[in-house]
């Protein structure tokens, strides 16, 4: 194998997963060189249905989100072809992702023990969302876990009802935990040459993911309630009103706090027995809020956050996302490629993935597929490192 060749050529991932979490994570891997072949019902990804809004091509964006650098392929696993087809695509792979509630790849012959009784070396990912106990006929949607896994119970002002993310983020979240269990999966299968099962959910990647929140809660028995753009531990770390628009303040040292109080002309304030350290800001903190928004108040956010940030104060302005698009673009972090398909003239633009590596960077070599469009293609054997 090359050196330069991609880090996942010839580690082929047969993917039955649908919406976010699986098809983001086989996205990741496809992107460093997996072979990655999307098995679809006849109706397609359910993504590819949530429209508007479209691309330039008509497509949806939701789907074209998680699905670059993939091969579609249509297996009806409500007919005995289908699953024949889709059970030798399986038994040439060194990765099946899927998302299915427990027990319904068992009915296909699809499920781990079925797959590696005949390939033993298989790294089978499946992502739930309550894993395979007894929440395992839950139904895992984002917005589902996000609410009874703690996340909504701290997003959103103290005066609003709880709030989701803007995103799917508990998604995005297992699919990142997916990609780091096939990672380390097939990292331990180059040592003992035998896959293994790897098992992600919705709800412990949320618990995960709520860091600190959750340690208070275990450390004091207490749960964090809302506090909008405040945070629980630091002062002044929040939104602050200006002239114009939102301003975000991340102050996070008694350095900071005394350059923040000299660019807004009350000097003093870091010498206020109130504000003189970070945990008397916290215990001071709507005072110490005023008595900041009536300085901010003065000048629009976008002069402020220029005339912080020159001073080693962390301070911006709340973009939209079009705006963040562009700020990425102005530090020079290359944020947006466009894949184009010259055979067929069509072209999708795409964030680019956030991993850089030196030596084998992402490639970007398919467009979001067409549904079924690889029917009838081979997949012959793959033949990098990783197989056996």
């Amino acid at each position: 194998m090359n050196p330069t060749d991609p880090p996942l050529a010839g580690v082929r991932v047969a993917d039955f997963s649908r919406v976010l979490a699986g098809p983001l994570a086989s996205m990741m891997l496809a992107d460093f060189g997996a072979d990655v072949i999307k098995i679809e019902r006849p109706s397609g990804d359910d993504t590819r249905h949530w429209v508007p809004p479209v691309d330039r091509h008509g497509a949806g964006t939701y789907f074209s989100s998680v699905n670059r650098n993939k091969r579609s392929v249509v297996c009806d696993l409500a007919t005995e072809k289908g699953i024949a087809e889709a059970r030798a695509i399986a038994s040439e792979a060194d990765v099946v992702i899927e998302n299915f509630r427990p027990g319904v790849m068992e009915k296909f012959g699809l499920d781990y023990e079925s797959l590696s009784a005949d390939r033993p070396e298989l790294v089978y990912c499946s992502i739930t969302g309550f894993g395979t106990g007894s929440g395992a006929q839950l139904p895992g949607y984002d917005l589902l876990v996000q609410a009874v896994g703690g996340l909504m119970s701290i997003t959103g002002s103290p005066e609003s009802e709880p709030s989701k993310v803007g995103v799917a983020l508990v998604d995005v979240l297992t699919g990142q935990n997916a990609v780091i269990g096939i990672l380390a999966a097939l990292r331990s299968r180059e040592n003992s040459g035998r896959g293994q099962r790897v098992e992600v959910n919705l709800m412990s990647s949320l618990l995960s993911g709520l860091v600190n929140q959750a340690s208070s809660t275990l450390a004091t028995g207490a749960s964090p309630q809302r506090m909008g753009n405040a945070h629980p531990s630091i002062a002044p770390y929040e939104t602050m009103t200006t002239a114009d628009s939102p301003l975000a303040v991340a102050v996070g040292t008694d350095k900071q706090f005394a350059a923040l109080v000299n660019a807004l002309g009350v000097p003093d304030l870091a010498e206020d027995k109130k504000f003189l350290n970070n945990a008397a800001r916290v215990a001071n903190r709507v005072e110490l809020k005023e008595v900041l928004e009536a300085e901010f108040s003065t000048r629009p956010a976008a002069e402020w956050a220029d005339m912080l940030t020159a001073k080693g104060v962390p301070a911006g302005k709340v973009n939209s996302v079009g705006e963040a698009l562009q700020l990425a673009e102005g530090l020079e972090l290359k944020p947006v490629v466009e894949i184009p398909d010259h055979a067929s003239g069509r072209t999708s633009q795409q964030v680019a993935n956030p991993i850089r590596l030196s030596e084998t960077p992402a490639q970007y070599r398919l467009l979001p597929p067409l549904l079924g469009e690889h029917a009838g293609a081979t997949f012959p054997s793959t033949e990098g490192p990783d197989s056996t």
